[in-house]
C-alpha cells in the first residue's frame, strides 16, 4: 500500500509553514485516483513521489486541480525521501515534473529548492484591484500563472481581507500581495489561489519564483530573506540566479501512515 506523510514545509516548528501531504508510490496510478487522493486530504497540495531510474516522477495536486509547480510540497517530498532513507543524506533529490527536472539538495537542517525563476510583466493597473483587497494597489504585474500585487505598506500586507470570490474570477492561477519588510526580511507577502481550491496558501514556494525577480531588481540584490504573513506563516531565503531561483527553508514531519484504497 503507498505509503503517506503529512509535513509542514518553510518551518521548523509543527503545525507552522505550510502542510503537504506526499505520497509514495512504488507502482503507477491514474490522474483520477492522485485528485481523489488530494480531495481526501484536503490540503493546498498533495505529492505524489514514484521513483524513476534517476530520480523521480512528482506530481502536486490541489484539491481541485493538478498544478504545475508547487515548491512547498517540493521541499516536503524531498525531506521525505532523506528521511525515510529512500536517499542518503548527501545526494540530491532529483525529480521530474511538469515544470522539468527540479533538484532538491540538503544543507546540514536546510533544504535548497532548484527553481525556475518566473520573470513579471506589468499590467495596466486596473481599479478594480482596490475594491477587491481593500488596499491602494502600487503596482501591478503578471508572471506565467499568477498576478503580483504591492502594496504600500508590510501592514497592508497583513491586513488585507480580499474579496476571494473576485480573485477566483481574475485569468490567473492566483493572486500574489507583497511589500517591503520593515522589520528582520526583506519583504513580505500572502498568497490567494480561490480558483484552484486553495483560498490563503499559508508559504507558497512557486509564488517566490516570481518574487525573487520583482524584488531583486528593486531591492538590488540578487539574496533575500522573505517572510509569508499567512496565519501559519513561514520564512524563506530567496536566491536569484539568471533564470533560477534557489529557494532554501527547512520541514518537519508531523504523521506518517499508509493508504488503504
Amino acid at each position: 500500500m503507498p505509503e503517506i506523510y503529512q509535513v509542514d514545509a518553510f518551518t521548523e516548528v509543527p503545525f507552522h509553514g505550510n502542510p503537504a501531504a506526499v505520497c509514495l508510490l512504488y507502482d503507477a496510478r491514474d490522474s483520477e485516483w492522485m485528485q481523489a487522493v488530494a480531495m481526501e486530504m484536503n490540503l493546498s497540495e498533495t505529492a505524489f513521489v514514484r521513483p524513476r531510474d534517476d530520480g523521480f516522477e512528482l506530481r502536486w495536486f490541489s484539491p481541485a486541480t493538478e498544478v504545475n509547480l508547487c515548491g512547498h510540497a517540493t521541499l516536503a517530498s524531498a525531506h521525505v525521501l532523506w528521511e525515510a532513507g529512500l536517499l542518503p543524506a548527501d545526494s540530491e533529490a532529483k525529480f521530474d515534473t511538469r515544470s522539468g527536472r527540479l533538484v532538491a539538495r540538503r544543507h546540514a537542517h536546510e533544504i535548497e529548492l532548484d527553481f525556475p525563476a518566473d520573470p513579471t510583466t506589468p499590467l495596466a493597473d486596473d481599479v478594480a484591484l482596490h475594491a477587491i483587497l481593500g488596499q491602494p494597489v502600487l503596482s501591478l504585474h503578471r508572471g506565467r500563472e499568477d498576478w503580483l500585487v504591492e502594496l504600500d505598506s508590510e501592514a497592508a500586507v497583513r491586513d488585507c481581507r480580499p474579496d476571494l470570490a473576485r480573485i477566483a474570477a481574475l485569468p490567473a492561477r492566483g493572486l500574489i500581495i507583497t511589500a517591503r519588510d520593515g522589520g528582520g526580511f526583506d519583504f513580505v507577502s500572502r498568497f490567494f489561489a480561490p480558483g484552484v481550491g486553495v483560498d490563503e496558501d499559508p508559504v507558497t514556494g512557486s509564488a517566490h519564483c516570481t518574487l525573487a525577480g520583482y524584488w531583486a531588481e528593486r531591492l538590488g540584490k540578487s539574496s533575500m530573506t522573505a517572510w509569508q504573513a499567512s496565519a501559519r506563516c513561514g520564512s524563506l531565503g530567496v536566491r536569484l540566479a539568471g533564470d533560477r531561483v534557489f529557494l532554501t527553508g527547512r520541514a518537519v514531519t508531523v504523521m506518517r501512515g499508509e493508504l488503504t484504497a
